[in-house]
């Protein structure tokens, strides 16, 4: 079959990298892959169909697939520090949920309970996430979810994790976050443990912080870890777990080894994608040199340059502080909910996401807050004044918001009211649009 142009796909291919390169991405769990993951994701290891595992694999032709595989297996090892005689891993998981819900099958059978970190309270929807009318997640539809809240500061309350764990009696203790800017006492949480249950950590938004160690190391009291590879780590789009081989839980030895790798194949999922295995070893490649460390270093920097700006302006800020990448806004206080805020900045080419924070009952409509993360632009080699620079945009935007609240009521969208009101004119905005292109331009995506 003769090479046809799609110049349809290619034009929709094209229109995306130009906003990709003229935008600003303040989205937490978004980055730029290293430049060489294009090449290796993009390669013919796709054609290869692999199901199964390294050494047994149930097709022929994976003689240099298995090579791959176990050479970013190592790599993960590595980068991590952990011992291979005492740590498995499986890079298999298509992508972060269904890694969480695959380790989960491992560990417990259906029915059995768990117990994350809610919703609401800045934990992920995979963590059995469910309304009280409706289970949203698999994770709550197949497992007894019991969620636990963070206190009034939106810190996480381990005297409440401990009374909620002594109470319900889970099997798998899940730490980790989606919007949470603070550390994880892994130590106490094993305290609260013991070997009655699992500790399972998901560490996705923070496993390259970790892996510079700039953050606390979940693998000294943590029984399995799952990471996605596409935040911090600059990776494809996957996921890895990573668990200790034998586990004793309440006098019974797991063989996590066998049952973490059968709970991804063939339970949940069917054959690997070999290319994005390829991509995801190049990316732990590459997060192993000096200069990542560098990067990590850059981002915590930004990351407390953005909370500084905007404590600092009266915002209300969860946990008043960072030690991580992203920061949560609660909106409340200023009278426009984080919708309104991420349609806004979206007009004017600056990518954030709403967010639910601990005040909201519902978290699935109009969440009253933002989340703000600094990877793709440091990533991008913006430094402190740059960011101060991007705070203030965004600043900027949400004045805005609060000043026009009765003018913008008439209007069933904020696109409606930008385009009447011809926001896009005012001289404040003009300035943002102005920076946004210098910025872009000076910053080039990585490619």
């Amino acid at each position: 079959m003769s090479i046809l142009q799609d110049s349809e796909l290619d034009e929709y291919i094209t229109q995306e990298e130009n906003r990709q390169r003229t935008s600003i991405t303040l989205i937490a769990s978004e980055n730029y892959v290293f430049p060489g993951v294009y090449k290796y994701s993009g390669s013919l290891l796709t054609n290869k169909y692999s199901e199964g595992k390294v050494g047994a694999r149930y097709y022929g032709g994976t003689k240099y697939i298995d090579i791959i595989e176990t050479q970013c297996k190592n790599r993960i090892l590595s980068l991590f520090e952990l011992d291979p005689t005492v740590w498995g891993v499986c890079v298999q998981p298509y992508s972060g949920s269904i890694a969480n819900l695959s380790a989960y099958s491992a560990m417990v059978t259906p029915g059995g309970k768990i117990m994350g970190m809610n919703l609401p309270a800045g934990g992920h929807l995979t963590h059995g996430f469910q309304t009280k009318t409706r289970k949203v997640s698999s994770t709550s539809v197949y497992f007894s979810s019991h969620p636990y809240e963070v206190d009034n500061n939106g810190y996480l309350d381990y005297n409440h994790i401990r009374t909620r764990f002594n109470e319900v009696s889970p099997e798998i203790l899940i730490c980790g976050y989606s919007a949470h800017s603070q550390d994880i006492n892994y130590e106490l949480l094993r305290g609260i443990v013991t070997d009655k249950a699992f500790l399972y950590a998901d560490i996705s938004h923070i496993s390259a912080l970790i892996a510079c160690k700039l953050m606390n190391n979940p693998f000294i009291h943590c029984d399995v870890i799952m990471t996605t590879t596409h935040k911090g780590l600059r990776g494809p789009r996957g996921a890895i777990i990573i668990y200790k081989k034998s586990v004793t839980v309440n006098g019974t030895v797991h063989d996590l080894d066998n049952k973490m790798n059968l709970a991804v194949f063939p339970l949940i999922q069917g054959g690997p994608h070999n290319h994005t295995i390829a991509g995801i070893s190049h990316s732990m490649y590459m997060a192993k040199q000096p200069e990542f460390i560098t990067y990590c270093k850059q981002v915590v920097i930004n990351a407390r340059i953005m909370c500084d700006y905007f404590k600092q302006r009266n915002y209300d800020i969860v946990t008043n502080s960072t030690v991580n990448h992203m920061i949560i806004i609660d909106l409340y206080s200023k009278g426009i909910s984080g919708h309104e805020v991420e349609a806004f900045c979206d007009y004017l080419g600056i990518n954030i996401n709403k967010n639910s924070v601990p005040r909201d009952k519902s978290c699935l409509f109009k969440p009253s807050g933002i989340r703000l993360g600094v990877y793709a632009i440091t990533t991008r080699g913006f430094k402190e004044s740059d960011t101060y620079l991007v705070c203030d945009m965004v600043h900027t935007a949400i004045t805005l918001l609060q000043d026009t609240v009765s003018v913008r009521n008439k209007y069933k969208s904020v696109s409606d009211w930008i385009i009447s009101e011809d926001i896009l004119n005012q001289e404040s905005i003009k300035n943002i649009i102005q920076n946004i292109f210098n910025l872009t331009k000076k910053y080039p995506i990585p490619e």
